[in-house]
């Protein structure tokens, strides 16, 4: 059956959605690999068609609604339906030293820098839901994942990257508001936590690799037909939201 999935994965020319892109072609979807850049998201494309895996790669900046409207109608015309969607593209603006005081206060932190950050953290994934999710309906199945952090997490707010944790916590409500829409259909919405992995965001002295942040949210996009939907979780568990 997952032979059959069509996969659509946002920011997967590296780090953690090139791992989720594989690890989904590998599993047996057909993958989309959506990217910013053509050349990067080309050769991520073809890295993975080199050993063996079904995928494609799509040029989009997920931050344009033109853009997202494009991939949609691609979509459809070319493969009449889009299984599952993880929106993993994300950014991180704000100065990654914390001695830097607009690294660390909503006092001084710029609000435009908020405001890109939301753009394509929150915003972006908000007009994906919007545009292919109608094709899950039109199909019957469906699985969503949004791609968030700990920092979004409420129960553990307080610290430094005041833009990048709010833009998480929206991403969180989002799922929950989408869940709550579709709840009794076969479409599932979860957020995961990846945890803090070495890719180009998370630098190289991180925990974890991008596989292994990589592996849950492959578990959430392949959920079985009673698996769970409206939560947040990091490597297949329940975390506090």
């Amino acid at each position: 059956m997952l032979a059959q999935k069509l996969a659509v994965v946002t920011g997967a020319a590296r780090g953690i959605g090139l791992a989720v892109a594989r690890q989904l072609a590998a599993a047996g979807c057909t993958v989309l690999m959506v990217g910013r850049v053509a050349e990067a998201i080309e050769n991520a494309a073809g890295q993975l068609r080199e050993k063996g895996h079904d995928v494609l790669p799509h040029v989009a900046d997920v931050t344009d609604a033109s853009a997202v409207a494009a991939l949609a109608a691609r979509l459809r015309r070319e493969f009449g339906r889009a299984d599952i969607l993880v929106n993993n593209a994300g950014v991180l603006l704000e100065p990654k030293d914390f001695a830097l005081p607009q690294a660390a206060s909503v006092f001084v932190v710029d609000p435009d820098v908020v405001a890109a950050t939301h753009a394509c953290n929150a915003l972006a994934p908000l007009r994906l839901i919007q545009a292919i999710t109608p094709l899950m309906r039109e199909n019957g199945w469906g699985r969503i994942v949004n791609v968030s952090s700990s920092l979004g997490q409420l129960s553990e707010m307080g610290g430094y990257w005041p833009g990048y944790r709010m833009s998480k916590a929206a991403l969180n409500a989002l799922t929950r508001l989408t869940a709550k829409e579709l709840e009794g259909s076969p479409i599932k919405v979860n957020s995961v936590c990846p945890g803090w992995c070495r890719t180009d965001m998370g630098g190289k002295d991180a925990a974890r690799s991008a596989d292994e942040g990589a592996r849950g949210i492959v578990w959430a996009a392949l959920l079985p037909d009673d698996g769970p939907s409206g939560g947040f979780f990091r490597d297949g568990q329940a975390i506090d939201w």
